[in-house]
C-alpha cells in the first residue's frame, strides 16, 4: 500500500462499506462510523447562534413595525415575511448539517484512516498512519468529539475539499478531521493503539493525543 495520501474521486460503486476498493489480507477494519449530525450542527454549523441571530431580526423587525404608522396590524405582512426567511435560512443550514454529516463515513483499519466525505461530489481521502505527524482530541460535553490529523508529508489536502471535515482555519497547511465523532475518547484510543502498532512509535503518540475539554462550545 502506498504511503502518501492519495484521494479517489465520486464512485458508484464501493467494494466495502466506506471504502472505495477491497482490503488487503492483513488490513482489517477496526472502527468505522460518522459524524454525530446534532453535534455537527451546533459545533461545525452554529446553527444555535444562527438561530439566535435570527431571532434578534425578527424581533427588531417587529419593534420597528409596531412603532410605525397603522402598528403590527398594517405592517404584519412584513414581520411574517422576515420570520419566515429565518425558518428557512435554519432548516437550510441544519439541511447541511445533516448531509454533511450522513454523507460521511469514518474508517479506521490497522494501517491507515480513510474519510469519505462530500453531499454531491463523494470524495475518498487515504491517510496511512506513516504519513501523520501527530493528532489530537477535543471533546465535548455529549461525549461527541474532533480529532484533527496533521499530515507530515509535503502532500496536501486542499481545505475546501476537506470541509467541514478540516480543522477550523488551517488554510495554509490543512489538516483533516473527523468532527463530531460519537464516543470520540474510545475512537481516539483505538486510533491511538493501531498508529502506535503501525509506526512503532507508541510512546510518542501516546503523547501526541491530548484531550481538551472544550466547555464553551456545549450549548
Amino acid at each position: 500500500m502506498s504511503q502518501q495520501p492519495y484521494q479517489s474521486a465520486e464512485y458508484e460503486f464501493e467494494a466495502a462499506l466506506g471504502l472505495p476498493e477491497p482490503l488487503p489480507q492483513d488490513e482489517i477494519i477496526l472502527w468505522q462510523g460518522a459524524p454525530n449530525w446534532i453535534s455537527m450542527a451546533k459545533h461545525v454549523f452554529r446553527l444555535q447562534w444562527l438561530g439566535l441571530y435570527f431571532a434578534v431580526i425578527v424581533i427588531w423587525q417587529m419593534i420597528t413595525v409596531a412603532g410605525s404608522e397603522g402598528g403590527l396590524a398594517a405592517g404584519w405582512s412584513s414581520v411574517a415575511l422576515a420570520f419566515a426567511l429565518a425558518i428557512i435560512g435554519l432548516i437550510l443550514v441544519g439541511l447541511m448539517a445533516y448531509w454533511s454529516a450522513t454523507e460521511a463515513l469514518y474508517t479506521l483499519t490497522n494501517r491507515r484512516i480513510v474519510m469519505r466525505v462530500g453531499i454531491v461530489l463523494t470524495v475518498t481521502f487515504n491517510l496511512p498512519y506513516k504519513t501523520l505527524g501527530s493528532a489530537g482530541l477535543k471533546l465535548y460535553k455529549d461525549g461527541t468529539g474532533d480529532i484533527p490529523m496533521q499530515i507530515a508529508t509535503e502532500d496536501k489536502i486542499a481545505y475546501f475539499h476537506l470541509w467541514p471535515h478540516a480543522r477550523p482555519w488551517r488554510l495554509a497547511t490543512p489538516e483533516p478531521m473527523m468532527r463530531c465523532v460519537p464516543e470520540a475518547k474510545k475512537v481516539a484510543a483505538i486510533l491511538t493503539e493501531a498508529w502506535a502498532a503501525s509506526t512503532g512509535l507508541s510512546k510518542k503518540v501516546a503523547q501526541e493525543i491530548q484531550v481538551e475539554q472544550a466547555g464553551v462550545q456545549t450549548v
